[in-house]
């Protein structure tokens, strides 16, 4: 789309991105975002052209004139960067502005235009009464542009007969007019068409503005649940840096945390009772797989508990038929109040996101497989309750879920991860294979959640950035500048020379401690979530895995090249740590919340010159494994991470330390001091605990540390000092509607 002239009242919008050129105001979500003169300059003129090169020549013109002598380099650079900082992107990994290397800069993402306020009248259906929200008319990817093609008219004299033909010859040469008229108008008019895309683009209304959406994580099985009873939306928000359960007006966007009990701590939405009066949740503090289902009414008050019933989801059977629910790799029925729940199908890996076709002739659910960690669709009829997948060929590896059917039963609406971009697709009725694509970024849309009526969809546009923070002595988080700036967890080498971190784009890189000679050591086609140097700095013990596959361990060179896996099995091996010496690697699996697999629970030893296999003692329900620099100890988690032992090698003893939970547990160099994020207090502490007499100080409250502008943390190691080092997400999710066709 190329805008037509230069914009002088335009209201435009990107992404979570509005800019209104008259004021020169730019937003995000609803906050209003500083933006200096001149890079407020350069952002509108590459928005007059989103899609094109503005060469730097143009630049100059239009914000100095070619006569005007400054360092326009230095000056572009600066502006570009200052734009960078604000739209939170980067010139490695561009997501608004791409550079083109002495030629100039292009924005490359879609830009819509902000429409005045419609004044037609409110639908009917009472989910979108009184809908004032913004109308966003978002522009498809661009397409070469095509010239139209012009008809010349046949320019020969007409010759006129005698009088007694004229009133013939005048007719025949009228209608012959008509003919040549209506060819040439068809002839345009199919050029027009085949060089214009087919489809007018998707029509989407932004419902919220405050971007304070809670995310997804599907990789820890937390699938951000949304329901509607017509009038509001049910979802998670974050308010004061936690995550809450909240009403959201649908024709306002209005949000209002709901009055949830206190028995049911950091509740998870399950689904929404039939007449849209109840809610089903579950709780999602705890790691633990199956937890207690509760039904609250939508206007808050008292829980009430389903029986003795656990389970990791859940929804209604249709027509108030009672609640079907997930535990293990089953699913059961239960009444509200009934004791004796009844086996309803046996489903091929744990179901989550369950939901009915509007007739309740057909279930379709998602199944999470934590081996391959891969996301696909199966369906279940309620007369075989055999469950088939759809959409196997659809995507390699599987990234399909969370799939809902308008009320009509028209559509099914779900999201994939696919070409690089979480979006939309959606089926027609009751298919089963060539979906349609609904969005196609830059956001990531997801969770999608039906209207009540129609055939209106509602979902989730969600935007994340990442930075590293390091925690000052004062307890206050500073951003690292510079080669880490996208570091999420880190080590140093004993002696400090060396680094090696992974990365927000899911790489593993290792340079020299003052960032020279880096080099990414994993190849593209492996995802690391961490790595750990031998003691003597010359090996890489890697957790990483590759895709569709169960996570491994890996051993490499500091140089990298040659990666070879330390083990050859099939479940998920997680966490390795060194020996002092390096000849002996321990490690566990993973916890339920990255994939509950039948493997048992314990920790590990293996010789790196022989493969040979030890089980640690008495470590059965231990994850994370973490041994001490002097050799003396070895510290794990329990499975739910509620507890924190320590084994002492000598002795081959556990005992618990008296901390209330724990994370990712970092020894000091010294091995004095054990590191912990006791992620399950809701003030996100990281606690330094002495080692042996187990004394305890809190280092940083995450929760309190960033004006709760970030959604989680992950304590991501320590610096050449000695001090936290915290990787915060600051997450923008908004909800939005689209009308289907």
């Amino acid at each position: 789309m190329e805008m037509t002239g230069q914009l002088t009242n335009a209201r435009l919008s990107f992404g979570l991105y509005e800019i209104d050129v008259q004021t020169g105001e730019l937003w995000k979500a609803g906050f209003r975002i500083k933006l200096q003169g001149q890079p407020f300059k350069v952002l509108t003129i590459l928005l007059e052209r989103p899609g094109q090169v503005v060469t730097r020549d143009e630049l100059q013109a239009r914000l100095w004139g070619k006569d005007t002598v400054v360092d326009f380099d230095h000056s572009l650079g600066t502006a570009i960067n200052k734009i960078r900082e604000a739209l939170g992107d980067s010139a490695e990994n561009p997501r608004f502005i791409e550079t083109l290397a002495r030629r100039g800069y292009r924005f490359i993402a879609p830009v819509g235009i902000i429409e005045p306020p419609v004044t037609e009248p409110a639908p009917t259906d009472v989910a979108t009464n009184g809908l004032s929200a913004t109308r966003l008319t978002v522009t498809p990817r661009l397409q070469p542009s095509v010239a139209e093609p012009t008809l010349a008219l046949p320019t020969t004299p007409v010759s006129i007969a005698p009088a007694a033909r004229t009133h013939r010859i005048s007719r025949l040469l009228l209608w012959s007019l008509i003919a040549i008229t209506l060819l040439a108008a068809g002839v345009i008019g199919y050029y027009i068409a085949s060089s214009r895309t087919v489809t007018d683009p998707p029509h989407i209304v932004q419902i919220t503005h405050n971007g304070h959406l809670a995310p997804s994580v599907d990789s820890m099985e937390d699938l951000a649940a949304a329901a509607t009873d017509g009038v509001h939306l049910y979802a998670a928000t974050i308010d004061g840096g936690h995550s809450v359960l909240s009403a959201i007006s649908i024709s306002g966007g209005l949000v209002e945390p709901l009055n949830i009990p206190s028995e049911v701590a950091s509740p998870a939405l399950g689904d929404i009772s039939p007449d849209g009066s109840r809610l089903l949740l579950r709780d999602h503090l705890s790691p633990e797989s199956e937890q207690p289902l509760w039904i609250v009414p939508t206007t808050g008050g008292s829980a009430l508990r389903v029986g003795n019933v656990l389970a990791h989801d859940a929804t209604w059977m249709p027509n108030n038929g009672g609640i079907l629910y997930a535990n293990g790799n089953n699913l059961y029925l239960s009444s509200i109040t009934s004791s004796t729940p009844q086996l309803y199908a046996t489903t091929p890996g744990r179901a989550f996101w369950l939901r009915w076709e509007p007739n309740g002739k057909l279930l379709r659910f998602t199944i999470l497989d934590p081996i391959s960690h891969t996301l696909s669709i199966w369906q279940i009829t309620p007369a075989d309750r055999t469950p088939r997948r759809i959409l196997a060929d659809f995507n390699q590896p599987a990234a399909e879920c969370c799939g809902v059917w308008t009320a009509n039963g028209r559509s099914f609406v779900f999201q994939s991860f696919k070409g690089g971009n979480n979006d939309l697709w959606q089926l027609s009725g009751l298919s089963t294979s060539n979906p349609t694509r609904l969005t196609d970024g830059p956001l990531e849309f997801e969770s999608p959640v039906a209207a009540r009526s129609g055939n209106r969809i509602f979902f989730m546009g969600a935007d994340s950035r990442y930075e590293l923070d390091l925690v000052s002595p004062s307890g206050q988080l500073i951003p690292v500048k510079g080669f880490l700036s996208n570091a999420v967890r880190v080590e140093y080498t004993r002696d400090g020379k060396w680094v090696v971190w992974t990365d927000t784009d899911t790489h593993l890189w290792r340079a020299r401690s003052d960032g020279t000679e880096k080099l990414q050591v994993t190849p593209d086609t492996l995802f690391p979530f961490l790595a750990r140097w031998s003691p003597d700095g010359s090996r890489i013990a890697v957790m990483a895995r590759e895709a569709g596959k169960a996570w491994q361990i890996y051993l490499t060179s500091a140089n990298g090249g040659d990666f070879t896996p330390l083990l050859h099995q099939t479940r998920n091996a997680a966490d390795p740590t060194w020996s002092p010496d390096g000849k002996t690697i321990a490690f566990g699996g993973t916890n339920d919340a990255m994939g509950k697999d039948n493997a048992t629970r314990t920790l590990d030893t293996v010789d790196v010159a022989t493969g040979a296999l030890q089980e640690i003692p008495n470590s059965t329900g231990l994850f994370s494994p973490r041994w001490s620099p002097d050799g003396r100890y070895i510290a794990a988690l329990t499975v739910d991470q509620r507890q924190v032992r320590l084994y002492t090698v000598a002795t081959r003893t556990w005992t618990t330390l008296a901390v209330p939970s724990g994370a990712d547990p970092v020894w000091s160099p010294d091995s004095h001091y054990l590191f912990l994020h006791a992620s399950l207090d809701p003030a996100q502490p990281i606690d330094r605990v002495s080692i042996p007499d187990g004394h305890v100080d809190e280092v940083v409250r995450l929760a309190d540390s960033r004006e709760h502008d970030a959604v989680d943390y992950v304590f991501g190691g320590l610096s050449q000092d000695n001090r936290p080092l915290i990787r915060a997400r600051i997450f923008t999710g908004n909800f939005y509607s689209l009308d289907l066709k």
